[in-house]
């Protein structure tokens, strides 16, 4: 199993039945893929519907309705449509309880940077901004490095979506939880061993692990 894959299968175990819950673009929204069959929930995407859907193929694609990450897809019977303003709307009231996002950086602090690339044009953050201040959960599904450079830092050097905000990071190679402020590893996956983590984390982190 590829390393996005492994982030997502874990992810997804942390959902409940009945939880609402947006899925950024990218590797969050592989997440959809590994909810287990006994947990129904319900899915937001920003740009204007709610429910379950499945990726699009053949004669199904429709060129009005894709995801907020501009994949073509097919809303499930029970599905609803609604504008931005009022997609919005749900985000800032509280009314999701999850949100998956992805990152370019995280820190100790539990602050996020997900959107400023150095050298690209960006057009901004899109509605991730709204999403981490205006949702109960925030958790971040990344790869543990970028071409070998750590993502998980002291601080972060790229400008912020938001500043104290995450709740979860969880990466290929372990879970993270931000518990009274301080950064906890909490779970390590697969082969992964402390020693590892440690080699790829300069951020400070308090190791608590299930079976300590």
């Amino acid at each position: 199993m590829e390393a996005k894959e492994i982030i997502a299968q874990r992810v997804a175990k942390e959902f409940n039945n009945g939880d609402f819950i947006n899925l950024g673009i990218g590797l969050p929204t592989l997440v959809a893929n590994y909810v287990p069959k006994d947990v129904e929930i319900i899915l937001h995407s920003e740009n204007g519907f709610a429910g379950v859907w499945d990726k699009a193929h053949g004669d199904d694609i429709s060129k009005d309705l894709i995801d907020a990450g501009g994949t073509n897809v097919v809303l499930r019977a029970g599905g609803a449509f609604f504008d931005s303003c009022t997609s919005f709307e749900i985000i800032r009231g509280g009314h999701i309880d999850i949100t998956v996002l992805g990152a370019l950086e995280v820190d100790q602090e539990a602050s996020l940077a997900s959107w400023n690339i150095p050298g690209k044009f960006v057009p901004g953050m899109g509605g991730s901004m709204d999403l981490v201040s205006g949702v109960k959960k925030v958790i971040i599904a990344m790869l543990h490095t970028a071409k070998g450079a750590p993502k998980i830092l002291e601080k972060c050097t790229l400008p912020l979506t938001g500043k104290n905000v995450i709740s979860m990071i969880i990466t290929e190679l372990g879970v993270f939880k931000f518990i009274s402020g301080k950064l906890h590893l909490v779970e390590l996956i697969g082969d992964t061993t402390l020693e590892q983590i440690k080699e790829v984390t300069p951020a400070s982190y308090i190791v608590a692990l299930k079976n300590n």
